[in-house]
């Protein structure tokens, strides 16, 4: 696939590194392009390494806090092989791309395989991604960096975002603990119930 507006790529890495356990597709990626961050920060795809932090899959999917700890919906099993400028996480389960939402914690099917994954980035990623938000953002004269998320506020699973969102770029570490926390506090409540929500300090 042709990749566009790269602003990171991680630091090269031998095939004989690469975790056994790695799904077929994926695994041929990391030694051609160790994870990146394309589409102005739009997808950030993880790599094999210890630095960055924010860069590592072994983290994400093994590590301390990794996020099948943050997120109930995730299995051990689930590789998260990469996310979204906003912190939806997109992670490899039996072979297919499966969605995270980040607020909710609820995870959605996208009936893609590795391969048609790729394809649907190359052909639309305005459309699989949904940058709207991002390109507000960038428009407005925001920039992104490496190693940051997008923070919303309020967050868009809540009504009161119709009437507009603060982004501002923060750590990833920082966004992914605050998604945890607000996925959280809404599970198990529906739509139109009013709840209250403090993120630790």
């Amino acid at each position: 696939m042709t990749l566009t507006d790269v602003t990171f790529q991680g630091p090269p890495v031998l095939a004989s590194a690469l975790p056994p356990d790695l799904p077929k597709g994926y695994a041929f990626l990391l030694p051609q392009i160790n994870g990146f961050v394309a589409f102005d920060g739009g997808l950030h795809v993880r790599g094999i390494c210890t630095e960055p932090a924010w860069h590592s899959l072994e983290a994400a999917w093994r590590g301390p806090q990794a996020l099948h700890t943050l997120f109930p919906a995730l299995r051990p099993s689930d590789v998260p092989f990469g996310q979204d400028f906003l912190g939806d996480q997109f992670v490899l389960r039996g072979g297919l791309v499966f969605r995270l939402c980040g607020e909710s914690g609820e995870l959605e099917p996208l009936q893609l395989a590795w391969s048609e994954f790729l394809h649907r980035l190359e052909e639309d990623p305005a459309e699989l991604l949904e940058l709207g938000p991002l390109q507000q953002f960038r428009r407005s004269g925001g920039e992104l960096a490496p190693g940051q998320l997008l923070s919303a506020m309020p967050p868009f699973i809540t009504k009161d975002a119709a009437k507009g969102v603060f982004l501002k770029p923060v750590p990833v570490a920082d966004r992914l603990a605050f998604l945890a926390q607000l996925a959280k506090s809404v599970a198990g409540r529906h739509d139109g119930q009013v709840f209250s929500f403090q993120p630790d300090e």
